[in-house]
This record gives structure tokens, sequence and C-alpha cells, in this order.
């Protein structure tokens, strides 16, 4: 209780602090005026009351399809499953609670190369912290990112040390969340990479270090390889370690190479299932066509929530019914819910487009050997991929860390915050 009353404390004054002086509450999705270079503006969610009464409106006014004819989530999500949640959505929830979580931090938005980019920056009572950008990816956004910042930010209130305390941006991907959606292809990872280098000298970081997981990996290992002045590290949880033989394999559907070990084959097996279960259908419709499955998810909140639950990082989610589980029901809706009202679900289908041909998990279509700053590696046990120590040294020349930890899945921030503060203190200790 003492440790979330200190942080709680904290963040409210960092928060007020940066929000006194912000002049309207921008809206949902659009590019603002101000393109001056360099301009940095506070930032204040309030969605209007009509936009809520309209999501309400829409969930309640659900046509709903058939039961599936299985037992299992191998069709899609479960009706009975869905509805529940849906009907909470529609009844009960409150977004205007995950506003406050939002509001109470220091947000801001900011132009680059034409896109409004909005992110969140906590920095740390201690003056040597050191800088940290961390990357969502999809179907996440910054709301997968709460509940680290405190352990990050103020260590010694969470079991660490206040030496290893980190400054903390967290920016929303373009076409996600409150940043803007691109109008004109090109915004692919090694672009938004760049922009969110600017985004670090802007804010006035000489070195810093960037987490990913997800598409924070790729744009993570892209900025790893272009290796701009003060990118002092990575930290990846979904890395590119895929060696070109296993690879081909999975690709022509062969056997594995000779000369695997027995680790190895476990992990090449396990992506055949995934592969064979159609557990990657959502990424090959979101790379083919991403405007076809827009229209859908645009117009359906339910469709929107049955799209986004068929990630395999949800796979593990028990939908609330287990009230220890991280996210929570609400964590979850505050996600969805904040693709709806920013009217996102095509915006951020594209990143796939864009990244089309270029296999996250590869290290061949992500150029790992050309990445020469320090890469840090976390393994988790529920993850889509988990990579083999042997691959991730093969991938990445310059691999500081590899760690294996015993829980948390694809969405280890969220999951698991404290585990994964821990794994961000220890993988750049040496570099403070």
């Amino acid at each position: 209780m003492r440790k979330d009353k200190s942080i709680l404390a904290g963040t409210i004054i960092i928060g007020a602090l940066a929000l006194a002086g912000a002049t309207c509450n921008a809206q949902p999705g659009t590019v603002a005026d101000h393109k001056a270079s360099g301009e940095i503006r506070p930032f204040h969610v309030h969605i209007p009351k009509s936009e809520l009464a309209d999501l309400r409106h829409r969930i309640l006014a659900t046509r709903w399809p058939d039961r599936e004819t299985v037992a299992d989530p191998s069709q899609g999500v479960n009706l009975d499953r869905l509805q529940a949640l849906v009907h909470y959505w529609g009844t009960d929830y409150d977004w205007r609670k995950a506003e406050a979580k939002l509001n109470v931090l220091p947000q801001f938005m900011t132009n680059i190369d034409g896109i409004d980019i909005h992110f969140i920056q906590v920095k740390s009572r201690n003056p040597n912290a050191l800088p940290l950008l961390i990357i969502h990816g999809w179907p996440g956004s910054v709301i997968e990112q709460l509940k680290i910042i405190g352990p990050l930010t103020d260590p010694s209130a969470f079991g660490g040390r206040a030496e290893d305390a980190f400054d903390v941006v967290i920016p929303s991907l373009p076409g996600y969340g409150f940043s803007s959606r691109p109008t004109k292809a090109g915004w692919g990872p090694d672009r938004i990479g760049q922009a969110f280098d600017v985004l670090m000298k802007r804010l006035g970081y000489n070195h810093y270090i960037a987490q990913g997981g997800d598409w924070g990996s790729v744009i993570a290992e892209a900025m790893g390889r272009q290796a701009p002045a003060g990118l002092r590290g990575i930290h990846i949880n979904l890395p590119a370690t895929l060696p070109p033989g296993i690879d081909k394999a999975l690709n022509d559907g062969g056997p594995a190479p000779a000369g695997v070990s027995e680790k190895e084959r476990a992990v090449f097996d396990a992506l055949i299932a995934y592969r064979k279960s159609g557990g990657a259908a959502y990424n090959v419709m979101m790379t083919a066509r991403p405007q076809a499955i827009g229209y859908g998810l645009t117009d359906s909140p339910s469709g929107l929530a049955a799209f986004l639950l068929v990630h395999p990082g949800f796979a593990q989610w028990t939908f609330g019914s287990d009230p220890q589980q991280s996210p929570t029901k609400d964590d979850v809706l505050d996600d969805f819910t904040l693709y709806w009202l920013t009217n996102s679900a095509i915006s951020s289908a594209r990143l796939y487009w864009e990244n089309m041909g270029r296999a996250v998990i590869s290290s061949a279509a992500q150029k790992t050997a050309d990445i020469t700053v320090p890469v840090a590696i976390t393994v988790f046990p529920y993850d889509v991929y988990r990579a083999p120590e042997t691959w991730a040294r093969r991938a990445f020349p310059n691999l500081t860390y590899f760690h294996e930890v015993d829980k948390g899945g694809h969405f280890a921030a969220w999951e698991q915050p404290q585990l994964f503060a821990e794994e961000l203190r220890a993988a750049f200790r040496s570099l403070r």
C-alpha cells in the first residue's frame, strides 16, 4: 500500500505540472495545425460524450453471428465469451477511468515529418536516470505500457535500486492512438524509427536506449541498424533471430535442417504448428488487404474486439475471470476503446502492409547482422515466438544480454510489469 501511494502521489504531481498551461482538449486522430519545428505541446484527453454514446449504441445494436461449431477457439473467439465481454463494454465499462489514468501523466504532442506524434514522458526524480524509449505494437497501444512507468521511474519504491531509474518516453505509433494517421504510404518501421530518434533528440536526450515488443521490436531493430548518434542499445522481446535455413524450411513446409539441437527443433515444431493452426491469419490479411478488413472494424465495435482478440497474445487471457490476472478486463477494453475512439483500425493495420515481404522474426529480413549497438533480449515463455539463445547469438553480433524468464507472454509489460522492469534494469545496468 505504501508503494502504491508513493508512486500515485508522485505521478499526480508530475501530471499536474505537465498539464498546467494546456490550452485545449485535442481531438483523437487529427493532424494539428501546429507544425512549427521542434514545438512540443501539452496534450489532454477528453472524448466528447456524444462519441461515447455512439459507441454504446453501436455495441448494444450488434448483429451477432451463429455460434461456432467447435468447443475450442480454433474458429475464432467463442461467441459466449465475446458476448459477455461486449455486454460489459456496452453497459458497465467506463472510459472516463481510462482518461483519468492517461491525464494524470504528462502527455504531449509534437509534429515530425508532417505527423503529429503523441507521447507520454515521465521523468524520474533521479537526475542520472537513463532515458528510455518504449515502443508498443499491434494490437497494443500506450495503454499496455502504463503499469511499468512506476517501477521504471521510481525503482526504489518497487524493490529496486534508485540508481537503476529511467526517464520514460512512450509514443503512440503513427496511425495508432492519438498520433495522427499517415495519408501517404512510406511510414514503415524504418521511417518510424527515424522519427522516434528525432523525438528523443527534441526532448533533449543526447543518449538513450530503445525498447520494443511486437512492432516495437521491429522498430527498435531498425533504429539499431540506423545507429543514430546517442542510441546506446536496444532491448527487444520479439527478436528477429530465425536463421535463413530455418526460415526457408518453414516457408517450404519441409523438415528442420540437419544439425539443429533438441531445443531448436522444439521451437521449429512450435512455429510449424502455429502456422498450420491459422495463428498468423490476422497477419496475412492485414499485410495483404488492410483496407478491406478496415471497413468492418471501423463500423462495428464488436467486430473490432473479435478481430483484436484473434491475436495469439490473448491466447492465455481469461477474459477477466481471474481477478489476479493482468491485463484485467478493463485494461483490455481501455485498449480496444482507444482503437475505436481514434478510428485507427485501418491506419494501424497498414503497418503490416508497409512491412510486406520482411518477416518480423527473420534475421535476414530484418538485417540483424547490420546492428552494431548493444542488443538485449528477454524471452517470455508464453510469447508467440521463443527465440533460442543459439539463434540470438548468431543473429546479433553485439548481443550483450539474453535471459529466459518463467512468466509472461506477448504483452509482457502488461502482464508482468514488475518482472519486465527488472529485466530492463538488469539488461542496461552496465550502460549507465
